[in-house]
């Protein structure tokens, strides 16, 4: 499917059909195989076929239709799904990693990236040094000649920094280190991380490939050699593996997500242009508005600004609970990336283990509110948060 568009690959990609013919992609909901004699066994445990195989936590037919449909949508050689996008953190950092080896990583990042990278590397022998990650000048200091990877979120969660992906991959790539990039707020619909210098992208799929609030899942994208050879095993014998049925509903999401996208892309970019100037407002944060100290950056690394925006309201925490609780559209809840429009309040949720000095460094307020919008009517969507700035 190299050849075709995004759309086509999302609804096509991947496809393999049984000898029944289905129209829509089958659900192989079995966690084994069956082998015709013993030595048909043997056979497929020393080396499995391209459609051959051994167990649902190795691979499924399912799991391996979303995979190269993923695969060929980002342009990479190969992929291995996972039950969720932290599995998929974690696995990808784990699988490569040992004790001695040199991580260097942007310091904004979802609170369990944070925790896999502060907690649980460094606890097994891991050196990880967390940088500015708008500061190349930062990177440049900070990657070593024995540095072996380099992680970084493309939009940062919540505060929406962006990363200049390629000057970063050119840094790393100098002294052989892996560029690995959490690509969930850009979406692959929106960016091609690694025609910018990724070897190695992650996904929560429980974002926009779900879209729709049902399955968590996630996924690893790179070179066949490093999904095979380094995530594939680790994987498999650690038990990470996404389910089928969970796999038959991100290839139905998958069909939908370039439209999806693109109408909440839109929408996000009417709602920041209404709320910039707002007296209610300190800053209104969105990478498609020329304001974001990352715009340009944005602008040439991503077709659009992305599906969530962020708000730093006046009066701190009390002033953005009365506005989280005058909302009657979106719904408070700490997703993303869904049909329905979801407000989460960061310093209070999802990075609520972070010490005050480092809310304060990654610029966390108590008056952040991330905005994820859905698919609703923009205008109904504008009017919904004004009103709420007004009981504020």
């Amino acid at each position: 499917m190299s050849d075709h568009k995004t759309r086509t690959k999302l609804v096509h990609g991947g496809t393999r059909r049984s000898q029944y013919g289905e129209v829509s992609e089958a659900i192989f909901l079995t966690q084994g195989f069956v082998y015709d004699t013993a030595e048909a066994a043997e056979a497929r445990f020393l080396k499995a076929g391209e459609d051959e195989f051994i167990y649902a936590r190795y691979g499924n037919p399912t799991v391996r239709m979303f995979e190269e449909r993923i695969a060929g949508l980002e342009g990479a050689e190969d992929a291995f799904a996972t039950a969720s996008g932290m599995a998929a953190v974690s696995g990808a950092l784990m699988s490569m990693l040992k004790a001695g080896d040199h991580v260097v990583s942007g310091r904004a990042l979802f609170g369990s990236c944070l925790y896999v990278l502060e907690e649980v590397l460094t606890r097994f022998g891991v050196e990880v040094t967390f940088v500015d990650g708008t500061d190349l000048a930062a990177w440049k200091g900070a990657i070593r000649p024995d540095t072996t990877a380099v992680f970084l979120e493309s939009i940062s969660n919540p505060v929406l920094e962006v990363i200049d992906i390629a000057a970063v991959a050119r840094l790393a790539h100098a002294v052989g280190a892996k560029v690995l990039v959490d690509n969930v707020f850009a979406t692959p619909v929106f960016s091609r991380v690694m025609e910018q210098g990724a070897d190695v992208v992650i996904y929560s799929a429980t974002k926009h490939m779900d879209g729709q609030g049902r399955v968590l899942g996630g996924v690893i994208l790179g070179d066949h050699e490093f999904i095979r050879k380094t995530v594939e095993p680790y994987l498999k014998h650690t038990g990470g593996a996404m389910s089928p049925f969970t796999a038959w509903i991100l290839l139905k999401g998958l069909e939908t997500m370039d439209l999806r996208c693109r109408a909440q892309a839109g929408s996000a970019q009417i709602l920041a242009e209404a709320l910039s100037g707002h007296k209610l407002l300190k800053r209104v944060i969105y990478p498609g508005l020329p304001s974001h100290p990352q715009h340009v950056v944005a602008q040439s690394q991503m077709e659009g600004g992305g599906t969530v925006l962020a708000i730093d309201i006046e009066g701190g925490q009390d002033a953005a609970f009365r506005f989280l609780n005058a909302l009657k559209i979106f719904t408070i809840s700490n997703n993303l990336g869904d049909a329905k429009s979801i407000v989460t309040h960061p310093a209070t949720t999802t990075h609520q283990r972070l010490s005050d000095d480092q809310k304060v460094l990654l610029g966390i307020s108590p008056g952040v509110v991330r905005i994820s919008v859905g698919l609703e009517d923009s205008g109904d969507l504008v009017a919904d948060i004004m009103a709420a700035l007004e009981a504020v």
